[in-house]
């Protein structure tokens, strides 16, 4: 893997963009996901998972071979990284389990394995970067105190990964001996382990927590209006539709949700990578709402275009199943990685699109880098810990993939300890050319 900024790399970040989201950032109108991009080589990374798939493809970078010829293929994520790992209450809003596992499949598929493996540990790398940003002036953060805090090395950034592997290895061995491992889940943290606090915040927002009536998704979304439950007045999350297509829209998709439609609104801005797709957001429940006793019967619904996944333009013929339409795709393979799969998870034609409709979460908490990376002491510690606990999180998503035999994990257990430093390797030097990536993409847009 080297790094270049040449003409030839900056004209296939614009292929790429174009491609996949039908502006090309060099026109001179920026679209509110590549303002997003410029913002860190993160940003960079999360938006553009097609230029990830086309360097692949083309041999900019370069995976170890045995953990592409020599493992099978399972369901992947497709767009691996740091940020795509949260807690959230299973069988989304009808549940109160909180586990924590990856959360966003808009891009799964059947691949290798090692796709996800390699885009979480460019992330992590990319992770420390921005919280050596924040730090110096590079990038933008609100911190409360950020001269008391330090950032991860580099050097934490591959142990992280080192520990992120490990993790995924033993879980893999783990499922071997007792296929049983499957079915479990992350549901505990000690004191003092990173997401502790995080995981008690999930679950005083599951329904019959303390939070539940202030703090949930749902609760964040909605206000009691002339008596009647409505989505909030929030002109950066939520727009009104015009009667004629609300009527539309309630008509479509009435019949996926099992109570009555509320109240439905365009949501706006949701995402990075996806942040340019058109998605509506359902609220449901009992048609005579009698208050804060039938708020648990509420929740919410998305609605969301959904395009192929990034990996299937540049790999198409990796497998059959990927020939499904990308919304039942998505359901299809979020069902087999998911231990309890959401209560509404479904997909429809309209309009000549593909659309995904899905429960969202409750108790939804998600992670952002500076939780990670950034300590008074030891942020290393924090960054290794995390990455362990994706490690196993996604062992298990993959290793459901095949239910009916180990051989996806015992392959993995085999291959993965002895090529664990060349993985490591190409990650690091991947993860600079998406710093030189990111400076071109700011380059091209207007100032």
């Amino acid at each position: 893997m080297y790094t270049t900024d040449s003409p030839q790399r900056r004209d296939l970040i614009r292929a790429e963009l174009l491609r996949v989201d039908g502006v090309d950032p060099g026109a001179g109108v920026p679209t509110p996901k590549h303002r997003k991009m410029a913002a860190s080589p993160l940003r960079f990374l999360r938006g553009s998972a097609q230029l990830y798939y086309a360097d692949l493809a083309g041999g900019a970078l370069q995976l170890p071979p045995p953990l592409l010829t020599q493992v099978p293929a399972t369901t992947v994520m497709g767009d691996c990284h740091i940020s795509n790992f949260g807690f959230l209450t299973e069988e989304g809003s009808h549940g109160d389990t909180v586990v924590f596992c990856p959360n966003d499949y808009d891009d799964a598929c059947m691949g290798h394995a090692v796709w996800d493996l390699a885009r979480y540990l460019v992330s992590l790398t990319l992770a420390a970067d921005y919280c050596r940003g924040v730090l110096d002036g590079r990038y933008a953060a609100d911190l409360d105190d950020p001269a008391a805090l330090t950032a991860a090395t580099d050097d934490d950034a591959r142990a992280a990964g080192r520990a992120f592997l490990a993790a995924y290895t033993q879980t893999c061995r783990e499922a071997v001996a007792d296929p049983a491992r499957r079915d479990g889940a992350l549901t505990h943290f000690p004191a003092g382990h990173v997401l502790r606090k995080p995981f008690k915040k999930a679950r005083r927002r599951r329904a019959g927590g303390r939070d539940f009536a202030t703090k949930s998704a749902l609760a964040k979304a909605i206000e009691r209006r002339d008596g009647r439950l409505r989505f909030r007045d929030r002109p950066d999350r939520f727009a009104a539709l015009e009667a004629g297509r609300a009527r539309q829209v309630r008509r479509a998709f009435r019949p996926y949700v099992d109570d009555t439609v509320l109240d439905l609104v365009l949501r706006l801005g949701a995402g990075t990578g996806s942040v340019d797709l058109e998605r509506f957001y359902l609220l449901v429940g009992p048609q005579e709402f009698a208050g804060d006793a039938d708020l648990p019967l509420c929740h919410l619904v998305e609605i969301k275009q959904q395009r192929p996944a990034s990996p299937l333009y540049h790999f198409p013929d990796l497998r059959p199943e990927n020939r499904l339409d990308p919304a039942h795709l998505t359901v299809d393979c979020q069902r087999r990685m998911q231990r309890s799969p959401d209560m509404v998870l479904d997909e429809a034609v309209w309009e000549d699109k593909h659309w995904l409709v899905r429960s969202r979460h409750h108790a939804r908490v998600g992670i952002d880098p500076e939780d990670i990376g950034l300590a008074k002491q030891h942020p290393g510690k924090r960054l290794g810990a995390y990455a362990a606990a994706c490690g196993e999180a996604l062992a298990l998503a993959h290793a459901r993939g095949d239910r009916r035999s180990t051989r996806f994990e015992a392959a993995m257990a085999a291959v993965l300890p002895q090529q664990t430093e060349a993985l490591l390797d190409a990650c690091a030097g991947y993860a600079l050319q998406h710093i030189t990536d990111h400076r071109l993409l700011r380059a091209l847009l207007p100032h």
